[in-house]
C-alpha cells in the first residue's frame, strides 16, 4: 500500500469524495480515508448524506408523497383506485437500492480517477502525518496536504437518551420497520419537518415540539408563515415554544414532559425522533501535539479559502463555519483542490441555495425581507402565487408563491424565495441570475416557456416594477 501522497482527504461524504476526485483530476496523487460501514460491516463511500441523510430521506419523501397522492389526489384526475395498500418493506428496499447504486457509483468514480480509497479511522499527527487504523493494524501516512471532511453527527440531548428502538435520531427514523401510530419529533427544523412529512403521509399522527417561538426563523417571514399554515393543514401538529424536560419510556409508549408557553404539558407517543441539529465530527481526530484552532462547538477555524491555522491543512463541509449543506461542502472541496493545484477559485457564500423538501418545497437564496430591513437596505419586491399559474393548476399544485427582492436603486436581485412544487429546481434559475448580478428587469425581459411553473419566476420579476400580467399588481 502506498503511504505517501500529495493530498489525503479524511472523509468520503459529499465534501470529501468530491474533493478527492477533483484533486486526482488535477494530477495530484490522492488518497481518501473514511471509516463509514454499512449494516453488514462493509466499508462504503458517501458518508451521512448518501447513506443516512439527503438521499434516503428524499427517496422516502417521494415514495410517501406518491402514497398520499394515491389516497387523496388520483380521483381528481379521473383515476379510481379501489384499495391503496402500503408495503413499507418494499418502500424501504427501494430506498436502500437507491443508496447502494450511488455508493457503488462513487467507488467507480474513485477507480476511474485514480483515487486511493483507504477504509479506516484517521488521526492527524504532527508534520501532516496521518495514522490510519484498520482493526488492530496501524499505518502511518504522509501527505503534503490534508483536507478534513469528516462531516457531522446528530446532536443528542440528556432528556431524551437514544435507545435505537423507541427513541432514535434521524438515521433511526429512516429505518422504521412499521409505521408508528403516534410519532413525536423534537425539533421543527429541516430534518424534523422532512421526517415528519414522511411518516405523516404514511399514517402516523405526528407531533413536533420546537423550543423556539418562531417557525423557521432563517426563512423569509412571509414564506415561513405560509408554509406553517400549509403543513399544519396537512396534519403536522407543530408546537412552538415547547421545551422538552423529561422522557419516560413505559409499556404504553413514551411520555414526553415539556413546557409550552410556561405551562407543563405531557404527551405520549410510540416513537420519538430527536432532530435538534448536528455537530461537527472532530472528536479524536487530532493528536494532542496538533495545535489546530477549533471553536466552542468543535468546528475547525478556517480562512476564506478553507485553510486551517496550520498551513497545508484544510477543512471543508460540516466541520467548518456556514450552513451544513452537502452542496456547500462539495463546492468547498472543489475550491480547495483547485487552490492546492495553484488555480484561482472562490466560493460565494452569499449565493448558497437552501431547500426544505416538504410538500410544497421551501427554497431560497440570498437575503430575506427581515435581513434587508435590519440592514437598512431599501428594496422592492415582486410576488406571484402559483394559484395563478396555468401549469400549477394543471398538475393540482397551486400552493405557495415566488417572491423576488430587489435593490430599490439598482434593481439588482438580492433574494429569491419560493414555496411551491419543484421549488428546489426552480431556485437554480435564481442562483444563476444572481451569480451574474442580474436585475429583476433582466429576469422580466427573459422568455419563459408556457405552460411551465417557471413562469411564476417571470411574473414575480415583472411584479417588482408593477408589470405582472396574470395578477393585479400591488403597484398599479
Amino acid at each position: 500500500m502506498d503511504t505517501t501522497f500529495d493530498v489525503v482527504v479524511i472523509g468520503a461524504g459529499s465534501a470529501g469524495y468530491v474533493a478527492a476526485i477533483r484533486c486526482a483530476q488535477l494530477g495530484l496523487l490522492t488518497a481518501c480515508i473514511d471509516n463509514w460501514s454499512n449494516e453488514a460491516g462493509h466499508p462504503v463511500l458517501g458518508g451521512t448524506c448518501l447513506n443516512v441523510g439527503c438521499i434516503p430521506s428524499k427517496a422516502l419523501l417521494e415514495s410517501s408523497e406518491l402514497y398520499a397522492q394515491a389516497h387523496k389526489d388520483y380521483q381528481k384526475h379521473g383515476i379510481e383506485v379501489e384499495k391503496v395498500q402500503l408495503n413499507l418493506a418494499a418502500m424501504m428496499e427501494r430506498k436502500q437500492n437507491v443508496v447502494t447504486q450511488l455508493t457503488a457509483g462513487i467507488e467507480e468514480l474513485f477507480r476511474v480517477n485514480g483515487v486511493h480509497w483507504l477504509p479506516g479511522q484517521a488521526k492527524i499527527l504532527e508534520d501532516k502525518n496521518i495514522q490510519l487504523q484498520r482493526g488492530g493494524e496501524r499505518t502511518e501516512i504522509v501527505a503534503k496536504y490534508i483536507i478534513i471532511a469528516t462531516g457531522s453527527s446528530p446532536i443528542t440531548i440528556p432528556v431524551a437518551t437514544l435507545d435505537k428502538t423507541h427513541i432514535v435520531d434521524s438515521s433511526g427514523a429512516l429505518a422504521f420497520t412499521e409505521v408508528p401510530e403516534r410519532l413525536g419529533i423534537i425539533g421543527a427544523g429541516v430534518i424534523g419537518l422532512e421526517l415528519g412529512s414522511v411518516w405523516q403521509r404514511l399514517g402516523s399522527k405526528v407531533t413536533i415540539l420546537e423550543a423556539q417561538d418562531q417557525f423557521l426563523p432563517v426563512v423569509d417571514g412571509q414564506i415561513a408563515k405560509e408554509s406553517y399554515r400549509i403543513l399544519t393543514q396537512q396534519g403536522l401538529d407543530i408546537h412552538l415554544n415547547s421545551r422538552l424536560t423529561k422522557t419516560v419510556t413505559q409499556a404504553s409508549g413514551i411520555q414526553l414532559h415539556y413546557i409550552h408557553n410556561e405551562q407543563k404539558q405531557m404527551l405520549e407517543v410510540d416513537k420519538l425522533v430527536v432532530a435538534v441539529g448536528r455537530m461537527a465530527n472532530t472528536d479524536n481526530l487530532f493528536d494532542e501535539a496538533v495545535d489546530l484552532v477549533l471553536d466552542e462547538g468543535g468546528k475547525i477555524h478556517v480562512d476564506e479559502y478553507c485553510e486551517t491555522s496550520l498551513p497545508g491543512i484544510y477543512a471543508v463541509g460540516d466541520v467548518v463555519r456556514g450552513p451544513m449543506l452537502a452542496h456547500k461542502g462539495s463546492e468547498e472541496g472543489i475550491m480547495v483542490a483547485e487552490r492546492i493545484a495553484g488555480h484561482h477559485y472562490t466560493v460565494d457564500y452569499h449565493l448558497i441555495p437552501n431547500i426544505i423538501y416538504t410538500n410544497p418545497e421551501i427554497a431560497w437564496v440570498g437575503k430575506t425581507e427581515e435581513e434587508l430591513q435590519a440592514a437598512g437596505i431599501d428594496y422592492q419586491l415582486g410576488s406571484f402565487p402559483f394559484a395563478a399559474n396555468g401549469r400549477a393548476k394543471a398538475i393540482e399544485r397551486t400552493q405557495g408563491r415566488v417572491k423576488i427582492l430587489a435593490d430599490k436603486k439598482t434593481d439588482r436581485v438580492l433574494g429569491v424565495h419560493i414555496l411551491g412544487e419543484y421549488a428546489s429546481e426552480l431556485l437554480a434559475q435564481a442562483v444563476l441570475a444572481m451569480n451574474f448580478s442580474a436585475s429583476s428587469e433582466d429576469i422580466a425581459l427573459s422568455i419563459f416557456a408556457h405552460p411551465s411553473l417557471s413562469e411564476a419566476m417571470h411574473e414575480a420579476a415583472l411584479d417588482v416594477q408593477g408589470n405582472a400580467i396574470h395578477i393585479k399588481s400591488r403597484k398599479r
